[in-house]
């Protein structure tokens, strides 16, 4: 019997939507089934399209809702106010972009240089029904024409100091970037330190089986590259 503590292959929708209540008690249930059945046709779409290309690791398959969902809508109680646009850098399988524009009323843009990862995307999107406020971009970030942005976010994209290189561009004196962060946290925020200042929160991640290295959440703003002496 599954219990809403549970994790690994007997973590799925019931579960989430339990850890969910637990972080945003105050999300009607109306809300949460809305939330539930998009994210359901993710998850199947998902499972369909990983036959014929690589969206995930195939071992974190079977725990697609505690490794790819919760780890991404972890981010909501962290989310600013108001509904500025939000632009995920390498959105691979649209973790944490996508399931943020499920739950979200912001307009999203999502950024992979992979066409097929991007065609996934949009067709996802269509299906969860919120292509109106999805723009996936199939083109490389450094490519693009920059546009305010009110939230970065970005998952296993790129060592933090070339991650705010790369997307300072997108960047306002506002804008909170919400990065998901391994095992290396220290020394990438040793690193960037070197060439930005910023002001750091760290929060502990909630999707973890406990028998994995700690993930971390940052949640910066403020962010300014360093004058070079």
């Amino acid at each position: 019997m599954t219990t809403t503590n549970a994790v690994g292959p007997n973590f799925g929708p019931d579960q989430f939507i339990s850890r969910l209540q637990t972080l945003l008690p105050h999300v009607s249930r109306e809300t949460c089934a809305l939330w539930r059945a998009r994210l359901e046709t993710y998850a199947a779409l998902l499972v369909k399209w990983q036959k014929a290309i690589n969206l995930v690791g195939p071992a974190t398959l079977p725990d697609l809702w505690r490794r790819h969902m919760l780890d991404s809508a972890q981010l909501l109680p962290l989310l600013p106010d108001g509904e500025g646009v939000l632009t995920d850098l390498g959105s691979g399988a649209g973790f944490p972009g996508l399931v943020l524009a499920a739950m979200t009323g912001r307009q999203v843009h999502l950024i992979d240089s992979d066409v097929r990862k991007c065609a996934f995307l949009r067709e996802t999107a269509q299906a969860m029904g919120v292509g109106d406020r999805v723009v996936v971009h199939a083109q490389r970030f450094d490519a693009l024409a920059a546009w305010p942005s009110a939230v970065i976010t970005a998952r296993a994209c790129a060592g933090l100091d070339d991650l705010l290189s790369h997307s300072a561009p997108f960047a306002t004196a506002e804008t909170v970037f919400l990065l998901l962060k391994g095992a290396k946290v220290d020394e990438e925020l040793t690193a960037a330190a070197k060439h930005w200042t910023m002001a750091v929160e760290r929060h502990p991640s909630i999707a973890n089986a406990g028998n994995e290295p700690p993930g971390t959440i940052l949640k910066l703003c403020n962010l300014n590259r360093r004058t070079v002496s």
